[in-house]
């Protein structure tokens, strides 16, 4: 049951984590006045490369700056993985050899208070549980967790705040055995 509507996708392996639903708000504003500050944080902007096989996935991914091993980095792409609430699409991460990483830079002011919230999903389970996933805002790490066993769709928030104008938000992730 657990595999559901995600072995069309697992080409080299069973296992799999997956991202959806990047957000940073603005906790300072009023929860009227917050906005997203991340451009396609539901990986919605980017169809599947045909939509008639949801096998065929989309390495493009609109705003996200994919980079590390390109061999690492040639399996982070769109995929037909629902997300936790909404959406058709979900963001599939790879890093076979090495931490991969995507990214964006973000529109922030300096001093003020944000709050980043994602959700992230593992079908990963032992023996061939060896992954990594990792969450950077502004250069600091500010989470880091290996060996992600399976669990559904789950929240995940932090709170910040800006040093500068701009501010980098960065995932990274590996898995030895398939997908992250």
């Amino acid at each position: 049951m657990k595999l559901t509507k995600k072995l069309s996708i697992i080409v080299f392996s069973v296992t799999t984590t997956l991202i959806s639903t990047a957000v940073i708000t603005n906790t300072y504003n009023a929860a009227a006045q917050a906005a997203e500050l991340v451009k396609n944080g539901s990986f919605e902007f980017d169809p599947l490369v045909d939509p008639n096989n949801p096998n065929a996935t989309n390495p493009n991914i609109t705003d996200w700056t994919k980079f590390g091993n390109p061999m690492d980095i040639s399996g982070i792409r769109i995929s037909n993985f629902p997300q936790h609430n909404s959406g058709n699409q979900g963001l599939s991460l790879s890093g076979f050899i090495d931490l991969s990483y995507i990214s964006q830079t973000l529109s922030t002011q300096p001093g003020q208070q944000y709050e980043l919230s994602y959700y992230l999903a593992s079908i990963d389970e032992a023996p061939d549980l060896d992954n990594q996933f990792q969450t950077f805002v502004g250069g600091n790490k500010i989470f880091d967790q290996k060996d992600i066993s399976f669990q559904p769709y789950t929240p995940y928030k932090f709170n910040f705040t800006a040093d500068a104008s701009s501010t980098e938000l960065k995932f990274g992730n590996w898995d030895k055995y398939g997908f992250l």
